[in-house]
């Protein structure tokens, strides 16, 4: 598979793992800054930016094996990592088996899969039956809006990623992972981060205030030092 990535500077390597319906450029204020001192590499994700569409509809754990060997491909050996929401989710699977990476930046980092309420269940079979009688109502009145902009393989993909909660994963990390969090984020609320702080022994946090789930590019100055003093 054709990779679609950035590499620039010298020095230690850091990977930058971008987000859902993201690319590596969302990390360009990261990548100006942390090449000056650093080796970078932003790679694409199959299915998004630059890179080619997905073969099949992947879930977390075919995404982390594709890094891997992506990441192999370029020569990029025991890097730090730098990674917001997906990407979290890909860097936290990538982590749990070990030798991977050296330190860790998970910013707005998803994975942690709420309790289910009633609330939740009675939506769920709501969207079942009216999915069966009327389905393109059903994904216009029940559907993320993520969701709705994916077509089909990507869809069968975002259903596994997103209902597969990773705290086993974050329990067999055993390298340093700062978490970094938007205090006004909705997609990633502070009980999910207290959750991996609880799982991830060699783990801490640091809120940025008034910012949301983009903290990384809505503060990028505060971001990036908070990251450069843990990786040094």
């Amino acid at each position: 598979m054709r990779l679609s990535y950035l590499q620039q500077g010298e020095g230690k390597d850091i990977v930058f793992l971008h987000g859902y319906l993201a690319s590596k450029e969302s990390f360009a204020p990261q990548i100006a800054y942390f090449s000056q001192k650093y080796r970078v590499t932003a790679l694409d994700f199959p299915g998004f930016g630059g890179a080619e569409a997905l073969p099949a509809a992947w879930s977390v754990g075919d995404y982390a094996d594709w890094t891997l060997c992506a990441l192999a491909e370029l020569g990029v050996s025991f890097p730090h990592v730098i990674a917001h929401s997906f990407g979290g989710r890909v860097a936290v699977k990538c982590l749990s088996r070990g030798g991977v990476f050296d330190r860790a930046v998970l910013v707005g980092c998803a994975g942690i899969v709420p309790p289910r309420t009633f609330s939740y269940h009675v939506r769920v079979k709501t969207y079942r039956f009216v999915k069966k009688i009327a389905p393109k109502f059903a994904e216009k009145k029940f559907g993320s809006e993520e969701y709705r902009q994916l077509p089909p393989l990507m869809r069968e993909s975002y259903k596994k990623i997103v209902n597969e909660d990773l705290r086993g994963d974050a329990k067999q990390i055993a390298r340093p992972v700062l978490f970094v969090n938007g205090t006004r984020d909705r997609a990633v609320p502070p009980a999910s981060v207290k959750v991996y702080l609880s799982c991830v022994p060699e783990s801490k946090v640091f809120w940025m205030e008034d910012c949301g789930h983009f903290a990384h590019l809505e503060n990028p100055l505060a971001f990036n030092a908070a990251a450069e003093e843990f990786l040094q």
